[in-house]
């Protein structure tokens, strides 16, 4: 076993590992940005390194510093969390190279699976379904009109080596194709470094559904059973749970089935999630998988009792898995309440700042996963996920009471967070009831994001931007910026003001 791992993220998913190898008797090794230097991830490890100034692409997208920092302080693995440089083949090739374990899947399977165009044709050969789609679409516009008339409107365009959302655009009829096309090749070929782009039928309202799967050195693969993720806002999870209440036993094995059929096809070792969509007739869809642990991660933990993060540690190190698939049972029900530092009562509007107080629930079946304490000052360059509250019972009913006691029970003082949105979506009958698809925070009015103004915010934003690095700046780039971090810039600006 490891003697010492670096863990190359920050904030909850830092600490949550960091907690996993104290349990195993691993010294732990953090790196930070200048603005992490007081981040609940330093208290927590044995040793820390800063890396660089704030920006990510300073300080934790940097594989040179990272892998620098692990041969100075000896450690001979690294755990990526999610996020960053997660999923990342050149990072995972990088840590080979250099001789350190990569806690993860190769690089290969990394990049088998970050093509989307790849990993689609790759599914159909496998016999996974996957959603009726297209490959890379050809430069001549005719042909693309061609394509998705074929196809069938609505369809959506994706960006081929996409995710979280990027390089994605609805198109309802032949009218907004042209300008979708060119919009999501743009936005690629920026977020990614490759404009290529595909078109998939769009369902206007599915399920997410996800399958959890763990692959050793050795061959063997199981799943970990489903996770329901359909509440999201702008593709953006913010409730999970666990089992979904439209999967039943049957389905459960169809689906479990599949997820390791895919993670085998390209020999998947570490912890990964297969991603569904289901339709309105109930008919399961390949999505993507993600080479990585997931945020949700949690719910799962909860209700298969498998800690992820050590299965993922032991199997970097060699071991074989110790269960196989039918040691595994889904014990009761599990829910995850992502917290974010956002106003939720005012369009999720950014909340950074200093929190004054916390005090967190507990009780019987209660998790807090978090990265801050009182004093901490959330920073505006990260992602806003501050915690993640995760509730167990012996069936969904308990779970909800649970959730609903245990949000009650939470107070976080000095910034905004998004627990009162939670609570309003525990006591809706829809959400009670199980009646909901990925559209269902968008159909809560006061819940929506306001348009208007948000397109001015982004020119201000860029503006300060401009300002504080003295150089020319791209409007059309900024504006595609996080509301997050615009409101950052603006209270920066104030603060020189």
């Amino acid at each position: 076993m490891f003697k010492k791992i670096l863990i190359a993220n920050r904030g909850e998913i830092a600490v949550r590992v960091m907690r996993a190898c104290r349990e195993m008797g691993i010294r732990t090794v953090a790196v930070f940005s200048e603005v992490d230097r007081e981040s609940l991830h330093i208290r927590f490890a044995d040793e820390a390194y800063p890396i660089g100034p704030a920006p990510s692409m300073e300080s934790y997208l940097r594989i040179d510093k990272i892998i620098q920092v692990a041969h100075e302080s000896g450690a001979e693995a690294v755990h990526p969390g999610y996020g960053f440089l997660s999923e990342n083949p050149l990072f995972a090739e990088a840590c080979r190279k250099e001789g350190i374990i990569f806690i993860g899947p190769s690089h290969e399977s990394m990049k088998a699976m970050g093509n989307k165009v790849y990993a689609r044709e790759l599914m159909k050969r496998t016999g996974v379904p996957v959603i009726p789609g297209t490959g890379n679409l050809p430069d001549d516009m005719a042909s693309i009109k061609k394509i998705a008339s074929e196809l069938g409107y609505p369809v959506m365009v994706k960006a081929s080596a996409g995710g979280g959302g990027k390089g994605m655009r609805i198109v309802r009829d032949e009218g907004e194709i042209e300008s979708c096309v060119r919009g999501a090749r743009s936005e690629a070929g920026s977020a990614f470094g490759d404009p290529s782009v595909y078109l998939e039928r769009y369902f206007p309202a599915p399920r997410h559904i996800e399958v959890q799967i763990l692959g050793d050195q050795y061959g063997n693969v199981v799943h970990l059973f489903e996770r329901e993720c359909s509440i999201q806002r702008r593709h953006q999870k913010l409730i999970e749970e666990s089992p979904s209440v439209v999967v039943d036993a049957a389905t459960r094995e169809k689906l479990g089935d599949l997820a390791v059929k895919a993670a085998e096809a390209v020999q998947y070792v570490a912890a990964g999630t297969i991603e569904f969509l289901r339709d309105e007739r109930g008919e399961f869809y390949f999505m993507e998988m993600n080479t990585r642990l997931q945020v949700e991660h949690p719910v799962t933990e909860l209700v298969a009792g498998i800690d992820l993060v050590k299965e993922m540690i032991k199997i970097a190190a060699g071991e074989r898995l110790s269960f196989k698939q039918e040691d595994l049972k889904m014990r009761g029900s599990a829910i995850e309440c992502r917290i974010y530092a956002e106003d939720s009562e005012h369009a999720f509007m950014p909340s950074p700042g200093k929190v004054e107080f916390i005090r967190a629930p507990g009780g019987p079946g209660v998790r807090d996963d978090s990265g801050i304490y009182p004093g901490y000052t959330v920073p505006v360059y990260y992602d806003p996920l501050i915690a993640k509250l995760v509730v167990w019972g012996k069936d969904r009913n308990e779970a909800l009471q649970r959730m609903r006691r245990a949000l009650d029970e939470y107070s976080i003082q000095g910034i905004k967070t998004t627990i009162p949105f939670h609570r309003k979506v525990l006591k809706h009958k829809d959400f009670i009831a199980g009646e909901f698809d990925t559209s269902f925070v968008e159909k809560l009015n006061s819940f929506m994001l306001p348009a208007e103004g948000i397109h001015e915010i982004a020119i201000i934003g860029a503006a300060i931007a401009a300002l504080e690095r003295r150089r020319p700046v791209s409007i059309q780039r900024e504006a595609a910026a996080s509301r997050w971090k615009i409101d950052g810039r603006s209270k920066a600006l104030k603060n020189r003001l």
